[in-house]
């Protein structure tokens, strides 16, 4: 048994009940065998084995009351899982499906994520398994309060900058924040996707999905296509979503898909934005809203991979949404390139699907690390009391994610793997962080 396939069998015997957490291990693992089985010097310091366990990790439990009076009571979760480059990094997710399993996926995949972005974080997630959705802004508040209470005992700007994800937004950020400078009486970039009225930085909501498009770009243009003469399907319709389809579309792309919970709109004449922004941003409804504007358009209930046909996948919505089936599926319709938004968004089978087939794939760790990246940007910017112009951090942005392809590429070719991001994505991520931990010993 070689030495990443021992830690990998260890790690199994020990997690047995976080499959989430071990999907992502094991594709990393995979990807890092060609390095870390043939240099002893990994083993001799038992690198991986500190690598896929986390530093810290703390649950604890969030009591908030409300606008009825009942008292509810939540599960919290912060995993700090690496911090070899840097303070702490990552969200903070509230969606009911939130165990511990699916936060130590994320702070994995995390790790590397950061590392690709060139900037100094490390990788942790955090969140409960509180439902934002139905909740009045009082209900909300109190909630944020209760579990910051709690959080900011292990948070900081200097040592874990928790930011929003799934079902934390700009409220949720507002009302943590509020309550952290209640608690310690500190000013501080403790928290990013701030509003911009106390330290947020412009582009921050758009980051994630037009960093996407940024790499997606890049990949195409790398490999003789365009993004303007593709036909681009798009699924979820939250942040990430809403600004993959607005910069694809300002690229020339033609976006024809996107999707929420309950089911997918299709609209051939291409994606009305704004639209989906007015439905999503300000009304919080369904997708169904989108045939009052667009009649013509179609809605459909379940995955929009199971009836999709395109050029380009952005999926953006969560993870494991295309199956081998799905996977199978889009090839058949022409499908040459499959860029992740979400986190692990297509599970392994169809993973290994879109790498037989060739199809150009690359994974969330490194397509989607835009909104983390900017995240970084506006830490920086908190720290010299200081704040960027829009097309300043969108420059900014945009060089790193096309650094995080090259990056990418350039691993892919020193180890035999061209094309194969996957492959390319974990190694570039990883060799900043191994070199970190080699340095600064056994800790």
């Amino acid at each position: 048994m070689t030495y990443s396939e021992r830690v990998y069998s260890d790690l199994k015997a020990k997690n047995p009940n976080q499959p989430e957490f071990l999907q992502a291990a094991e594709e990393v693992l995979e990807a890092l065998a060609p390095i870390v089985d043939t240099d002893p010097k990994y083993e001799a310091v038992g690198l991986l084995e500190r690598l896929v366990e986390p530093e810290r990790q703390i649950m604890f439990r969030i009591p908030w009351v409300d606008d009825n009076g009942k008292v509810h009571v939540n599960r919290g979760y912060r995993v700090q899982f690496n911090s070899a480059i840097g303070p702490y990094k990552g969200g903070l997710r509230l969606h009911p499906s939130v165990n511990l399993s699916i936060i130590k996926f994320l702070g994995f995949e995390q790790i590397f994520k950061n590392s690709l972005t060139g900037l100094p974080i490390g990788g942790a997630k955090g969140g409960s398994d509180f439902d934002p959705k139905g909740k009045s802004d009082m209900e909300v508040m109190r909630f944020c309060q209760a579990f910051m209470n709690e959080l900011y005992k292990y948070v900081g700007a200097d040592e874990d900058v928790p930011a929003g994800d799934i079902g934390t937004g700009a409220r949720e950020v507002g009302y943590l924040y509020g309550q952290y400078k209640k608690l310690t009486n500190r000013s501080e970039g403790v928290l990013t996707g701030k509003g911009l009225s106390f330290g947020g930085s412009l582009a921050r909501t758009e980051a994630t999905g037009y960093g996407l498009v940024y790499i997606t770009e890049e990949l195409l243009k790398d490999h003789g296509k365009n993004i303007a003469d593709s036909r681009i399907a798009v699924s979820g319709s939250g942040n990430v979503a809403i600004y993959a389809m607005e910069k694809a579309t300002m690229l020339g792309g033609h976006v024809i898909s996107c999707s929420d919970s309950n089911g997918y709109i299709i609209d051939e004449n291409g994606i009305d934005v704004e639209a989906v922004k007015q439905i999503k941003e300000v009304e919080r409804k369904r997708l169904t809203e989108y045939l009052k504007y667009h009649p013509e358009a179609t809605y459909g209930e379940g995955s929009l991979w199971d009836v999709v046909s395109c050029d380009v996948a952005l999926p953006c919505a969560t993870q494991n949404e295309i199956n081998k089936e799905q996977a199978e599926r889009l090839v058949g319709t022409g499908c040459f390139a499959v860029c992740e938004g979400a986190n692990m968004p297509t599970d392994a089978e169809a993973t290994q699907v879109f790498l037989d087939k060739k199809v150009l794939f690359i994974p969330g760790k490194a397509s989607n690390a835009g909104g983390v990246a900017t995240s970084a940007l506006e830490m920086g910017q908190n720290s010299i009391r200081s704040s960027w112009s829009f097309d300043e951090v969108d420059a900014k942005l945009k060089g790193i994610m096309i650094n995080i392809y090259y990056h990418m590429k350039e691993a892919c070719e020193k180890y035999d793997a061209v094309d194969n991001f996957v492959v390319g994505a974990n190694i570039a991520g990883f060799m900043k962080v191994a070199d970190a931990m080699m340095a600064q010993g056994i800790v």
